[in-house]
């Protein structure tokens, strides 16, 4: 297995593709970049565009997290247009060796790596050494990972979809709220309601409910007037995402037995800022009947450092096969 350097890193989401470049062996990451998606026709044009910009030499191999699952050499993103081989992107830039996974099993090989300053702890109590670690992370789309003990090093890194397993109603309301977006959607994901989307997905479904007119097409006005306060739908939508989420991540402790910690990534939490209810989040986290006990010791945090899932791309290389 090669972990040659120089190395290309990039975290491709369905709005920007990020990238970096690793010159050696425990070098921090150096030139990190962040291109809108809809600027390139592609893949290759987008790290072509940030190579010959940021006047790098051709790299010697690269790894690539990317937001939709990858199951093979053909790969099509789930939130913008792009679709690439594998063979030819390595090909296209004369690399070596060219690892792509998914942008979440990216973000979990990072967090080892993560120290306090890079997290905001959100309750719970300490985390178990040597057990499961979840994470999850609404942007663009839901992301799903975590962290098992053993297999490629210390830890292995899942890669899966859970971001598209079906969403559960917990109240009277939140039923009647799921069932508007299951009349406009069929089938309604964690991800309708938990993403940039979800946000106006939710306020939508909200001012139906309140027979009020939704007025609201950008998730940025739901989360600007929700921190205003100045519109009680807003507000009424953000409180509903804490708690949705809240929701899903503690399913997600449950499933992987996640006493080492759940963390929270993605781009929507932080942008939130106050108007994220974080105690609403773990009142809902914990609220699993019989299961509290088990629940109200687990740590979550949300990971606020910028570009964590580039680090773990370059981790990555170096213990998960092609």
């Amino acid at each position: 297995m090669s972990h040659g350097y120089p190395r290309l890193l990039g975290d491709i989401g369905g709005t920007n593709a990020r990238w970096a470049w690793q010159p050696h062996a425990h070098a921090p990451l150096q030139d990190i970049s962040v291109l809108p998606c809809n600027a390139s026709e592609s893949l290759q044009q987008s790290a072509a565009s940030y190579l010959t910009g940021r006047g790098l030499e051709r790299p010697c191999t690269a790894a690539l997290g990317i937001a939709t699952a990858v199951t093979g050499d053909e790969v099509s993103m789930t939130n913008n247009a792009w679709s690439f081989s594998i063979a030819a992107f390595k090909r296209d830039l004369g690399l070596e060796r060219c690892l792509v996974i998914n942008d979440f099993t990216a973000l979990a090989m990072s967090l080892p790596a993560l120290s306090n300053t890079d997290l905001r702890a959100i309750g719970g109590g300490h985390a178990v050494a040597d057990t499961p670690i979840a994470l999850i992370g609404p942007g663009t789309g839901l992301g799903v990972s975590g962290l098992m003990p053993g297999g490629h090093g210390p830890f292995s890194a899942l890669s899966g979809e859970g971001g598209h397993a079906t969403m559960a109603p917990v109240d009277d309301l939140e039923s009647n709220l799921l069932a508007y977006l299951r009349r406009r959607f069929g089938h309604v994901s964690a991800e309708r309601v938990l993403s940039g989307a979800g946000l106006i997905n939710l306020y939508h479904a909200v001012c139906e409910v309140n027979g009020r007119k939704a007025k609201i097409v950008e998730a940025s006005d739901v989360t600007d007037r929700a921190l205003a306060q100045s519109d009680p739908e807003c507000v009424q939508a953000v409180r509903l995402f804490s708690s949705f989420l809240g929701n899903v991540a503690g399913n997600l402790a449950l499933t992987l037995g996640a006493r080492g910690g759940v963390y929270v990534g993605g781009g929507i939490v932080p942008r939130l800022g106050p108007a994220f209810d974080a105690q609403l989040f773990r009142h809902r986290f914990e609220e699993k009947g019989r299961f509290q006990d088990y629940l109200r010791p687990i740590p979550t945090w949300v990971i606020t450092a910028s570009t964590p899932a580039l680090i773990g791309a370059s981790r990555a290389l170096d213990v998960m096969p092609d």
